[in-house]
């Protein structure tokens, strides 16, 4: 049911992997940025010597190091691939589908796998609710993060988010949340969320040992969020404001579930002009550099 290509086999026994989502591919980015993104990501991860590792379901199959033909499959919008979440994996699965894997999936395929580091863009967590009161919305990405020995390298939650309380929620989960040269929870694409850091590390050797620490140590089970400030953030007040209006065409069009995220960042792409798309695709490769630094400063530092 799980296909680890040869590549990521070897480099799991003897070197460092990086997990990569596909539902950027699948759904996130529109073609040709969804390619380019998930192109880029591969070679930022290289670049710092770690082998990239993206996961998705092929033909009913859980590929781990999907191939360039695989992803341009995933990324024919004719194809209509599927958005796995962890719980939809079985099913679709069962059902012979393709799909684009999201954060709770990808970290509980990674865990299976043995691969501790995960790069993306932002993580999934509480939606903001409107009037009238709408029924609570929290992403699965935060309950697999909390059983899944991964560590997630993002640029915080999405913007789109209710961003304090899904910081209240990771606290409550017992994820910690640690900064990468920043004491700030990053907001994605904008320039910050005012959500205030306990913990800080400065480089990927730093945050190896926290790993360590954590995992081997003290025994814990969770996985551990690893914030990193975006390349190229656009103004808070700006995003806030074409999210604005793109929220309540959400609840005119009485989008919920798995089409809201998809739909609000599409919006916002158009609302700036194409800068918040830009903003996603640096930050996605930003990532996985940093991802690709961390996953080789620890198998650095466990060969020592």
């Amino acid at each position: 049911m799980i296909a680890v290509s040869e590549e990521v086999r070897e480099a799991s026994a003897r070197g460092a992997v990086v997990a990569l989502e596909t539902s950027v591919v699948a759904q996130g980015l529109p073609p040709p940025h969804n390619l380019e993104a998930a192109r880029r990501c591969a070679r930022a991860v290289r670049d710092e010597g770690a082998v990239p590792a993206a996961i998705a379901v092929i033909g009913g199959r859980i590929v781990v190091g999907a191939s360039d033909v695989e992803l341009e499959r995933l990324a024919d919008p004719a194809r209509k691939p599927a958005k796995a979440g962890v719980r939809d994996l079985a099913a679709l699965c069962a059902a012979g589908r393709d799909a684009g894997t999201t954060v709770s999936a990808t970290c509980a395929i990674a865990a299976l796998a043995g691969i501790r580091v995960f790069a993306t863009g932002g993580i999934g967590g509480v939606h903001r609710r409107g009037p009238p009161p709408e029924p609570l919305d929290v992403s699965s990405d935060l309950l697999e993060l909390a059983r899944q020995p991964v560590c997630v390298v993002c640029a915080g939650p999405k913007a789109i988010l209710d961003l304090p309380a899904t910081a209240e929620a990771l606290e409550a989960l017992g994820i910690p949340v640690v900064g990468f040269r920043t004491g700030e929870m990053p907001a994605f694409f904008t320039d910050g969320s005012g959500v205030k850091l306990e913990h800080r590390v400065e480089d990927a050797a730093q945050a190896a040992r926290v790993l360590r620490l954590h995992w081997d140590e003290l025994r814990q089970r969770s996985g551990v969020l690893l914030c990193v400030p975006p390349p190229s953030p656009l103004p808070r007040a700006e995003v806030e404001s074409a999210l604005a209006l793109a929220l309540a065409d959400a609840a005119r069009r009485k989008l919920s579930g798995k089409e809201m995220t998809p739909f609000l960042l599409g919006q916002l792409a158009r609302a700036t002009a194409g800068r918040t798309l830009q903003a996603n695709l640096d930050l996605l490769e930003n990532d996985a550099r940093i991802a690709g630094k961390l996953a080789s400063a620890l198998r650095a530092a466990l060969e020592t």
